[in-house]
């Protein structure tokens, strides 16, 4: 690893588009000052955010740590972290964290770091590598630099594994894992958090307005009341359920975002499972989002427009609290179908966030698009 003069080492966050670079610029204000203030040498850091779509066409982690490394032969950079939002997978485990202490590179997968605190555990892992590659770079004779086992794990739920010297198919001598089916639900977990599923509902305008004008309507219509009154708790569950599920299938449908592995190694056919789940439970938080939302607003409809009178000599029942959290939960669930109708007039980037397909063939036409400029 090269050091600059004057005990200034330029560190490169060379971030994925979307939520690397978005955490990779909050943790750059604070970085340089924390790792000065941690190195303890008298060395300083200067941090530089550079956000471009190093992942493009790939997730095969040594193609991408050769490519982090003919990035940095193009730069005066000291050490360089990679960050992607990818799930990268290394002989059946889920890669979270690599490095080269020999080139001083490290490849972060952010959501092998969970969901939660995703901001500090990002920056905990950054600040580990850093000192890490900063530190002790002479080469034992026949195994990866010493000093790198005083690493501290960037995440003490990460396990270390080491692939032996750099070379050949590995470009890297050292990794952090998760594995077992905890690794795997916190990667999917990381992945629904990188999809940020409170951003497709807000992109799900006109469905939301198609279903916001069929609860309306619904809600003024004499048989609904009937048909509410008539339901029992297990029915309205039922027609919840049935009606979130047609809307999540309706919009991973139209919006084409199921992924299909056109690779048939078990790594591709593991990743298109984990891309797939995470699609699902985004598209379906963001639909119980929705459908939340709207019963509230039904409720709040009810309660101003609907007389006790007309309602009783209707449905021969008295209008009580109970039948108007009925009957705008019946509502909701009509009004759910409304919206998955309406979503089909969505652009497709109202929804293109949902899926890690979709996101990795916007970084392809980017990616296409600078080499044609």
């Amino acid at each position: 690893m090269r050091v600059s003069s004057q005990g200034v080492s330029v560190v490169a966050l060379l971030a994925d588009p979307y939520t690397p670079t978005e955490i990779a610029r909050r943790m750059a204000w604070t970085l340089s000052a924390r790792l000065t203030d941690r190195s303890g040498r008298g060395r300083r850091f200067d941090v530089e955010v550079v956000s471009e779509p190093f992942t493009s066409g790939t997730e095969d982690p040594p193609t991408l740590m050769r490519r982090i490394m003919d990035r940095r032969s193009t730069e005066n950079w000291d050490i360089v972290v990679a960050l992607t939002d990818l799930p990268l997978h290394s002989h059946g485990r889920r890669l979270a964290v690599g490095l080269n202490h020999e080139q001083g590179l490290a490849l972060l997968s952010l959501p092998s770091l969970g969901g939660l605190r995703l901001q500090t555990r990002a920056r905990r892992a950054v600040e580990e590598a850093v000192l890490g590659l900063a530190g002790p770079q002479a080469m034992a004779a026949d195994g990866p630099p010493r000093g790198q086992s005083a690493l501290r794990p960037p995440d003490n739920r990460l396990v270390p594994d080491h692939p032996g010297p750099t070379g050949g198919q590995e470009a890297d001598d050292l990794r952090y894992v998760v594995s077992g089916p905890r690794g795997y639900l916190r990667v999917l977990v990381g992945m629904v958090r990188a999809n940020r599923p409170w951003r497709l509902v807000t992109g799900l305008s006109k469905a939301l307005a198609a279903a916001l004008a069929t609860g309306a309507i619904a809600t003024l219509d004499s048989t609904t009341w009937s048909l509410a009154e008539a339901l029992s708790a297990p029915r309205l569950v039922i027609a919840m359920v049935g009606s979130v599920g047609l809307m999540i299938g309706w919009l991973i449908v139209d919006g084409e975002l199921w992924h299909r592995s056109t690779e048939g190694s078990p790594e591709a056919r593991q990743r298109a499972r984990l891309y797939n789940a995470s699609t699902v439970v985004t598209v379906g938080i963001g639909a119980l989002v929705c459908y939340a939302g709207l019963m509230v607003i039904n409720l709040l409809w009810a309660l101003f427009i609907l007389n006790d009178q007309v309602f009783a000599s209707m449905t021969r029942s008295p209008l009580h609290a109970t039948e108007y959290l009925t009957l705008s939960w019946f509502v909701a669930s009509v009004a759910t179908v409304g919206g998955a109708l309406g979503s089909g007039f969505e652009s497709d980037e109202a929804i293109r966030a949902a899926a890690y397909s979709k996101r990795e063939q916007e970084r392809r036409d980017r990616l296409q698009g600078a080499h044609d400029d």
